[in-house]
């Protein structure tokens, strides 16, 4: 499923251009802030027939409400973020033992890119971000999903704690990944119906999600380094869950 978005800023717009041009449908630029960076982008936009709209500061404040445009607004076709309601409904329509992911406020979009492409391998059931100091599906997401973000729903929750619980409420088991867990996840049955929580690099889960879950479990590690990139860590823990539900390729 894809939707009309916007995204606004300098970095997001020639991110958008290098990873997606060919999803730009409509650009809004600051006539009177044309710099050599917003010159660039206008010139790109002008090569690849994008519209462009010249528009005032105020307008621009407006459209992009209340966020730092820095000039620039583009339109995208990009998949589309879904919201708690949808996620709800989503849980209500699947049995079996389903595998969900949850990021406690990650912010790389690489990392979610990243991740987004295991779910899509490990057939997790959809992700879940918070809607505040998450990133969201932009182009570097998307290029770095390598065309999971068209296939993995990503539902932005408003409230983690609050949606755990409903999890819970449906008979799902939620696990957080922690390093001063007691177990490792190879000594837990996760064959369950599941909900994996990773929280942020050099941050990890918070209190309120911590408290969430129903255990936490560990990766072990025996080198000298103490973590693991945040997509590496998901991906082993993903595909320990889909090996103990034996479904793992042979």
């Amino acid at each position: 499923m894809t939707e009309s978005r916007r995204v606004w800023g300098i970095h997001a717009a020639e991110a958008a251009l290098e990873h997606s041009p060919d999803k730009v449908l409509k650009a809004w630029l600051d006539d009177h802030r044309m710099h050599s960076r917003l010159k660039a982008l206008a010139s790109r936009l002008d090569e690849l027939g994008v519209e462009i709209v010249r528009a005032d500061r105020k307008r621009l404040d407006r459209l992009a409400d209340p966020r730092k445009h820095q000039g620039v607004l583009l339109e995208l076709d990009l998949p589309s973020e879904r919201g708690e309601a949808e996620l709800l409904d989503a849980l209500d329509a699947v049995d079996g033992h389903p595998l969900y992911l949850v990021l406690d406020h990650v912010q790389d979009p690489h990392n979610l890119g990243a991740c987004l492409r295991t779910c899509d391998a490990a057939g997790v059931k959809g992700l879940v971000v918070t809607k505040d100091q998450s990133v969201g599906l932009t182009p570097t997401v998307a290029k770095v999903s390598s065309g999971a973000a068209e296939t993995v729903p990503v539902y932005r929750v408003t409230n983690l704690a609050r949606t755990l619980d409903r999890f819970k409420e449906r008979g799902y088991w939620v696990a957080g990944a922690a390093g001063e867990a007691e177990k490792t996840l190879y000594e837990l049955d996760l064959n369950l119906p599941l909900v994996i929580v990773m929280g942020a690099e050099g941050v990890g889960l918070r209190r309120l999600t911590r408290e969430r879950c129903d255990f936490l479990l560990r990766i072990p590690m025996l080198g000298g380094v103490e973590s693991l990139n945040l997509s590496v860590a998901t991906g082993i823990v993903l595909y320990e869950a889909l090996r103990q539900r034996g479904r793992a390729a042979p």
